[in-house]
C-alpha cells in the first residue's frame, strides 16, 4: 500500500518523518511498552532477532509489515541486529504519554551502529571497538580510529597501500568516507565485511574541522596534538568525532584528546604477519585457541587486555621505552610476594573506561559509579604494595596517578553499597544526603504503620470488626466495608466502588494521606535523579584524572602478569641494542606450541646468531614437517615480544632492534578476491621486497610452490640473490625444499646453509626438531607420506619414480594401472613379476604344452604372494 493510502495514521506520519531523518538505519520506534519496527525495518528485524513478522491493525493500515519487542530487552536484541551489520536508531517517546495532547512526541535519542556502540553484550570486554574514518588526497589517507567505548582518539597519516595495514592492525568494527569521496574509494574497503558509512562533506573545509575539534576539546590551537600542519588527520578527526557526537546526542565528554600514531616511533607489522604469526587469531579454526595471545595474555583486568593487545600490534623501536617495561616486569619478579597481592586486589577492580564511556552517554547505573569508587580506592590500595626502595619504574608509574578520594568519598557517602538493579524507583541514595529526601522517605515508611492504626480506629469508632484499607492503581486507597455492615458507616464516609458483596469508600483524611503518599513517592525519585546527575556532573569533570588513572591500573596489570608467565613458564629478559643488526637467542621456544604440547612431551629448542654482515641470509633446508616453520614464527614472535617489552621464551637473548617484520609463511588462496594460492604469495613476497629496510627481519617459508619446478626455483633463486645484494641487507632466514639453493649460498659471501637434522632408522626417520650448520640434499617427503598413511602402493611406485629421476633418467614410465583392491601389506614386487612374465609371453610361437607349463609356474608364483 502506498503512503499516501496511509496518509491519515498520525503514528505512521510521525514513523516516515522520523525514517526519512535515518534512511540508512533500522528504527526502533518506541510504542508504549514495545518499541516497534515498521515495513521493510520489520521483515529485517523479524529475520535477524527471530520475532514474528506481522501486520499493523489500524485501520487503511493494517497491511504494514509490523515487528517489535518489549522495550526492557532493548540489550538482548540490539547486539543482534549490530553483529549483523546494520544502523539502529532509537526513536523514543519524550513524553509521558498520560499528560500528551494527541499524539505522544518521539525523537531519535541515539543511533547504534557496530563501530560506534557500548552495548555490553555487543562489545567483547578484552577488545577495543573502532571506528574508522579516512580522509583521501592523491596517494595520502588521512585515518583516524576511535573507540567510543572506551574514549581512545587517534590517527595516522598514511598511503593508500597502507590501509589494508591499518585496518588489519586495528580491526576496523565501521568505516565512515566523506561523500565526494566515497564512490572513488570505497572499493578499497568494499571487501570487508565491515560497514561503510557515506557522511557529509562538511569537514572537507579545513577550517571548518578545526574550529570543530577545538570547541570539542576546548583548545585555542591543535598544536598540542601534533596535527597543526596535518590537514588530512584534522579532517578525517573531525569526521569520526562528529559522527559518535551526532549518534549519541552530544555525549562525547570522556573523549578528551587525540593523539598521532608515529609509524617511526613503532615496528611496523604488516596484516600478512599479523596472520601469518597468528598473533590474535589461529589460521586452522579462526578463533583465539592456538594463538600468541591466547598464550600469554594473562592479565587480570579487560582494560590491562586491550592495553597489552596494542602493544603486540605495536612493538617499540625506543631502547629505553622497552627497557623501561622490561624493569618494571624484573622488580615484579624480585618481589613476588607483592607481585600476587597485586594481582589479587586487580581481580577485584571494574573496566572503568568502558563505565566512564556509559556515565559520559547518561547510560550509567549507581552500581558502575560504586564500582568506579571502588576500583580508584584498590589503586591506592596497589600503591602501598609498591614502594620505592623496592620499586624504582614501577613507584615511578603509580605515583603518577591523580588523587581522586574527594570523588571516592562524594560516591560512597551518596550511593548506598549495594544500589538495586533497578534504580527508577529510587532508594539507591543514603539517607542523610538531602534533608527533604528524608522527610519524604519518613512520610513512605510510615504509610503502613499510619494505615494499620487509622484502620484500627474507624474500627473502634464504628464498631464495625470486618473493615479492610486496601489500595489499587485505579482507584488509589479505599475503606471495604461488607453490605451485611453497611447501616453502620458513618456520614464521613464517601462512596468510591459497590462490589458485589461490599462497598468501598474513602474519608477526607484518607484522601489526604493518598496524597501525601503517593507525593512521597514521586518526590523521593525525582530528588535521588537528580542528587544523581550532580554526582554524574562531578564523575565527568574528574574524567581526565579518571582516565589517567586507567591507564596505570592497566599497566600494573601487565607488568605483574608478564612477572608471573615469565616465572611460571621460564622466559628472561632480552637484552636489546641498536648499534648492529644482529639477532642472538639460545635455546629459543615456540610459545604458543610449548603451550599445546602434553605433560610428557617436550620442546625443542633452537639457537639463532645471524648478522647482516657475515650470515645475513640463512637458508634452512629439511624436510615437511621437521619443525622449518615453527622455527622461523618462533623467531618472529620472540622479536615481537622482546620489543614489545616483554620476557621471552628462551635461555639467553640479545636482539638488535627491527623497524620491520615481514613473514611469508604458509600457503593459503584468496578465493573471494580471485587469487590463487601462488598468486597470494607472490603478493606477499613483492610487498616484502619492495618495502624492506636495513633494520628488516624477513622470514621467508618456501617460495614458489604454487608454480612449476623451475619456475619456482628460479624464482626463489632470484630472490635470493635480491635480498643478499640490497644495500640495506635485511637480516632473512629463509626455509627451502630447493636444495639447488645450497650451492647458492655456498656461492654467496654473506649467506649459510642450515638444516634440520634427521635420524634415519633402516626405512623409518625420525625428526629430531634441530637446526644444524649445512645443508641438506633430502626431503624424505616420501617417508612424510608414509607417515601420514598413503596407500604403501603409492609409497613404492614413488620411491621407484625418485630412482629413476636421482639417476637422471631421461624418461620415466608412468604407471597408468587401476589399482582393483588394496594391496597395502602384500608383496608388490610379486605382483608385478608375474605381469611382466604374461606380458613377456608370445602366443604366436608358444605351443600349448609350452603354455601350460608357463601357466603353471605363474599360478605357483602367485600361490607364494
Amino acid at each position: 500500500m502506498s503512503k499516501d493510502k496511509l496518509a491519515g495514521t498520525p503514528v505512521m506520519r510521525q514513523f516516515w518523518k522520523m525514517k526519512k531523518e535515518n534512511p540508512d538505519s533500522i528504527l526502533l520506534f518506541r510504542m508504549g511498552d514495545f518499541y516497534e519496527t515498521f515495513e521493510e525495518d520489520a521483515k529485517i528485524t523479524s529475520k535477524i532477532l527471530g520475532i514474528t513478522l506481522t501486520k499493523r491493525s489500524n485501520g487503511a493500515a493494517s497491511d504494514v509489515p509490523l515487528a517489535g519487542f518489549p522495550f526492557h530487552a532493548l540489550d538482548q536484541y540490539l547486539h543482534k541486529l549490530l553483529k549483523s551489520g546494520h544502523r539502529v536508531a532509537i526513536c523514543e517517546q519524550i513524553e509521558d504519554p498520560k499528560e500528551a495532547k494527541g499524539i505522544v512526541k518521539r525523537k531519535v535519542t541515539e543511533i547504534a551502529s557496530p563501530g560506534t556502540s557500548i552495548s555490553e553484550n555487543f562489545l567483547e570486554q578484552e577488545e577495543n571497538n573502532y571506528l574508522g574514518s579516512i580522509t583521501i588526497e592523491k596517494n595520502k589517507v588521512g585515518f583516524s580510529i576511535l573507540d567510543y567505548s572506551t574514549g581512545e582518539f587517534k590517527g595516522s597519516l598514511i598511503s593508500i597501500e597502507e590501509i589494508d595495514r591499518f585496518i588489519s592492525q586495528y580491526n576496523i568494527k565501521e568505516i565512515i568516507i566523506p561523500e565526494s569521496q566515497f564512490d572513488s574509494y570505497h572499493h578499497i574497503v568494499k571487501k570487508y565485511n565491515f560497514l561503510i558509512t557515506k557522511v557529509a562533506n562538511w569537514y572537507l573545509d579545513l577550517k571548518i574541522a578545526s574550529d570543530y575539534l577545538k570547541e570539542h576539546f576546548k583548545i585555542i590551537s591543535l598544536k598540542g596534538f601534533g596535527i597543526a600542519n596535518q590537514p588530512l588527520l584534522i579532517k578525517s578527526a573531525a569526521f569520526a568525532l562528529e559522527y559518535v557526537d551526532h549518534n549519541y546526542g552530544g555525549k562525547t565528554h570522556h573523549i578528551i584528546d587525540y593523539k598521532e600514531i608515529k609509524n617511526n616511533d613503532l615496528m611496523i607489522l604488516d596484516p600478512y604477519t599479523i596472520k601469518n604469526l597468528e598473533l590474535f587469531k589461529s589460521i586452522s579454526s579462526g578463533d583465539r585457541k592456538g594463538t600468541l595471545v591466547n598464550s600469554i595474555d594473562k592479565t587480570s583486568t579487560p582494560s590491562g587486555s586491550r592495553l597489552f593487545k596494542k602493544w603486540i600490534l605495536q612493538p617499540l623501536i625506543d631502547i629505553k621505552r622497552i627497557d623501561s617495561r622490561l624493569d618494571r616486569i624484573e622488580e615484579m619478579n624480585n618481589n613476588i610476594q607483592s607481585r600476587d597481592s597485586i594481582i589479587s586486589i586487580l581481580k577485584e577492580t571494574s573496566d572503568i573506561e568502558r563505565i566512564l564511556s556509559k556515565i559520559s552517554a547518561n547510560k550509567a547505573t549507581p552500581k558502575d559509579f560504586i564500582a568506579i569508587a571502588d576500583t580508584l580506592e584498590h589503586l591506592n590500595h596497589i600503591k602501598k604494595k609498591v614502594p620505592k626502595n623496592k620499586f624504582k619504574k614501577n613507584y615511578e608509574l603509580i605515583n603518577a596517578k591523580k588523587n581522586l578520594n574527594s570523588l571516592i568519598l562524594s560516591i560512597k557517602n551518596t550511593i548506598v553499597e549495594e544500589p538495586p538493579s533497578n534504580y527508577t524507583k529510587g532508594f539507591f541514595i543514603k539517607d542523610g544526603v538531602n534533608a527533604e529526601l528524608d522527610e519524604y522517605r519518613k512520610i513512605a515508611h510510615n504509610a503502613k504503620e499510619w494505615l494499620i492504626n487509622y484502620q484500627s480506629n474507624i474500627q473502634n469508632q464504628t464498631g464495625i470488626k470486618k473493615i479492610k484499607i486496601g489500595y489499587n492503581r485505579v482507584f488509589g486507597y479505599y475503606i471495604e466495608v461488607t453490605n451485611s455492615h453497611l447501616d453502620k458507616i458513618p456520614e464521613s464516609f464517601i462512596r468510591k466502588q459497590t462490589l458485589t458483596n461490599a462497598e468501598r469508600f474513602f474519608t477526607e483524611d484518607l484522601k489526604d494521606y493518598e496524597g501525601k503518599i503517593l507525593a512521597a513517592e514521586d518526590n523521593i525519585i525525582k530528588i535521588e535523579i537528580e542528587i544523581f546527575k550532580t554526582l554524574r556532573n562531578k564523575v565527568l569533570k574528574e574524567i581526565e584524572s579518571i582516565l589517567n588513572n586507567a591507564e596505570i591500573i592497566s599497566k600494573i596489570d601487565i607488568c605483574s602478569s608478564l612477572s608471573k608467565l615469565s616465572i611460571d613458564k621460564n622466559y628472561v629478559r632480552p637484552k636489546m641494542n641498536c648499534k648492529n643488526s644482529s639477532i642472538q637467542i639460545e635455546n629459543s621456544r615456540h610459545p604458543v606450541i610449548e603451550d599445546l604440547l602434553d605433560i610428557e612431551e617436550h620442546f625443542i629448542p633452537n639457537d639463532i646468531d645471524v648478522n647482516s654482515k657475515k650470515c645475513q641470509i640463512s637458508l634452512i633446508t629439511g624436510p615437511n614437517m621437521a619443525g622449518k616453520s615453527t622455527y622461523l614464527r618462533q623467531i618472529g614472535i620472540i622479536m615481537i615480544m622482546a620489543q614489545s617489552g616483554c620476557y621471552v621464551p628462551c635461555s639467553k637473548a640479545k636482539i638488535s632492534i627491527i623497524d620491520r617484520l615481514f613473514t611469508r609463511v604458509g600457503a593459503s588462496d584468496n578465493l573471494a578476491g580471485g587469487e590463487s594460492t601462488f598468486l597470494v604469495e607472490m603478493n606477499e613476497t613483492a610487498n616484502i621486497l619492495n618495502n624492506l629496510t636495513s633494520r628488516s627481519l624477513i622470514l621467508l617459508d618456501e617460495i614458489g610452490r604454487g608454480t612449476s619446478t623451475y619456475d619456482g626455483l628460479s624464482i626463489a633463486w632470484a630472490i635470493t640473490e635480491f635480498l643478499h645484494n640490497s644495500k640495506y641487507f635485511p637480516i632473512t632466514l629463509f626455509a627451502t625444499h630447493y636444495h639447488e639453493l645450497i650451492e647458492l649460498a655456498n656461492k654467496l659471501p654473506r649467506a649459510n646453509n642450515y638444516s634440520v637434522s634427521v635420524k634415519e632408522n633402516k626405512d623409518n626417520i625420525v625428526f629430531l626438531r634441530k637446526i644444524i650448520k649445512g645443508g641438506t640434499d633430502r626431503s624424505y617427503g616420501i617417508h612424510v607420506a608414509q607417515m601420514a598413511g598413503i596407500p604403501k602402493r603409492v609409497i613404492n611406485r614413488s620411491n621407484k619414480i625418485l630412482n629413476l629421476l636421482s639417476k637422471e633418467k631421461k624418461i620415466v614410465d608412468f604407471d597408468l594401472s587401476e589399482p582393483k583392491e588394496d594391496l597395502e601389506g602384500k608383496n608388490i614386487e610379486a605382483y608385478e613379476s608375474i605381469l611382466n612374465k604374461i606380458k613377456s609371453i608370445d602366443t604366436n610361437s608358444t605351443s600349448p604344452l609350452e603354455g601350460l607349463i608357463l601357466l603353471n609356474e605363474i599360478i605357483d608364483e602367485a600361490k607364494d604372494i
